[in-house]
């Protein structure tokens, strides 16, 4: 009766073992042929625009010489600096306001472009106040008596349109959330999830760290987060981190602002003068304020960067290539600034639009849902000033819990339903457990047959 017993536990074993290699192979297959789960969905940059009289659709309309920028009020409605009365005519039948101004937006290009062609001051920076009808050049502490005597004669030589403002506090990219990641370069933050269809990256800073830059999610380099595969800085400020996993995990459409609470992302696209924004970065958390000026560029001693969007919100240390965003709308990733939070500061982004297209990627975000509750088709990336609320009415975005376990880990890797992980132990498992009912049947096979010829050779 043991014998036998012995058997079926045996054979049961092994049809177990079989079973269980059928089914990780068929976890493999499903893995690696799987598409990204329904939760979430992936937008690309798209510039196309709703018909309408917003106030970037009427500037594109009316074009450089007519025009001078735009931004929404305190009320939220769109306001657009024009240079002629039929000009204002067109935006009041659209449904915006209009102010009239004596410099065009060609003549605010053109007063930045001398000065980008001055020799380069670090600590300086310059944009277009489309309120004010200037350009207005920054300089902070670090710049000398001379070389800001120089920068105002070349603005004097522009005319009188340009403004000279010295600022407290230093230009600093804003490197030592956005979650925490880490390298030997420092601390930044982690900005967005995007993804080209194969891969998963975090879109974060340029200037956080070189190609080839590994980062870690603690301080003492246990949880490789993934390396940097591509950057550009100075010039633009961004960079991709590819997740060593392949996959951003549970929550990649979620950016966290602190106490385990986060924002869903359902969407990318442009922020407006005016616009209220928030920043979360792993040093000083969520933060808001208001798009101030957009084209903005900025000399680090790093090097200059152009195209920056500019803010009030505070940063300090640590919180670039934290995301910037508005009512779940993904807007930038921290670049630098200068001041602190506990006594302000301007504070620049990298604007995600431009990082996309440049790259190829597309930005992960919760994916829209239907009347019935069920997951529909992402829609065309909104518009930051097409039927914006007002300044201090707009919020963050639905909040989400910052779900799922670390993605760097070793064990949310292998948890993590899309990836091979969970059919490789399958099938490791079934092996041993093969391996084993081999070894158990050989090793009783050698036993009674050294019990047989001890007995018959005594």
């Amino acid at each position: 009766m043991r014998h036998a017993r012995r058997r079926v536990v045996r054979r049961v074993t092994r049809l177990a073992a079989v079973g269980g290699l059928l089914l990780g192979g068929a976890m493999v297959t499903r893995a690696v042929a799987s598409e990204p789960p329904p939760e979430v969905s992936a937008v690309p940059y798209t510039s196309a625009r709703a018909d309408g009289g917003t106030g970037a659709d009427l500037v594109a309309r009316l074009g450089t010489s007519r025009t001078a920028g735009s931004w929404v009020d305190d009320d939220g409605r769109p306001v657009v600096a024009v240079t002629d009365e039929k000009a204002a005519a067109e935006v009041r039948e659209a449904g915006a306001q209009a102010k009239m101004v004596r410099h065009s937006m060609r003549d605010l290009k053109s007063a930045t472009v001398t000065l980008r062609s001055a020799p380069r001051v670090a600590g300086t920076a310059w944009a277009m106040d489309y309120r004010a009808n200037e350009v207005v050049v920054r300089g902070d502490i670090t710049v000398s008596a001379a070389d800001w005597a120089r920068l105002t004669e070349v603005a004097d030589g522009i005319g009188g349109f340009v403004r000279m403002e010295r600022t407290k506090g230093t230009f600093t990219t804003r490197l030592n959330g956005a979650q925490p990641i880490l390298s030997t370069a420092g601390r930044c933050s982690a900005g967005f999830n995007v993804t080209d269809g194969r891969s998963d990256f975090i879109l974060t800073a340029g200037h956080c760290g070189p190609d080839g830059s590994v980062w870690f999610a603690d301080n003492r380099a246990r949880q490789q987060v993934g390396t940097t595969v591509e950057r550009s800085f100075p010039g633009d400020d961004y960079s991709l981190v590819k997740y060593d996993s392949g996959r951003a995990g549970a929550g990649a459409d979620v950016v966290a602002v602190g106490d385990g609470k986060g924002v869903r992302i359902t969407g990318v696209a442009d922020p407006t003068v005016g616009q209220r924004v928030f920043r979360s970065g792993s040093t000083t958390g969520l933060r808001d304020g208001q798009v101030t000026a957009l084209n903005a560029t900025v000399n680090y001693p790093e090097g200059t960067v152009s195209g920056l969007v500019e803010t009030n919100v505070c940063a300090e240390p640590g919180d670039s290539g934290g995301p910037l965003f508005s009512e779940g709308i993904a807007l930038g990733v921290t670049s630098g600034g200068s001041g602190d939070c506990a006594t302000g500061g301007t504070t620049f982004f990298q604007p995600v639009t431009k990082a996309l297209t440049e790259l190829g990627m597309k930005l992960i975000v919760s994916a829209p849902r239907g009347g019935d509750g069920t997951s529909a088709a992402p829609s065309p990336a909104p518009s930051a000033d097409q039927g914006a609320a007002a300044p201090g009415a707009a919020g963050p975005g639905s909040s989400a819990p910052v779900g799922g376990t670390d993605p760097s880990t070793v064990l949310s890797r292998l948890a993590d339903p899309r990836n091979i992980g969970p059919g490789l132990l399958v099938i490791a498992g079934s092996l041993v457990a093969l391996v084993a009912t081999r070894w158990i049947r050989a090793e009783q096979d050698r036993k009674a047959y050294r019990q047989h010829y001890s007995a018959t050779w005594g």
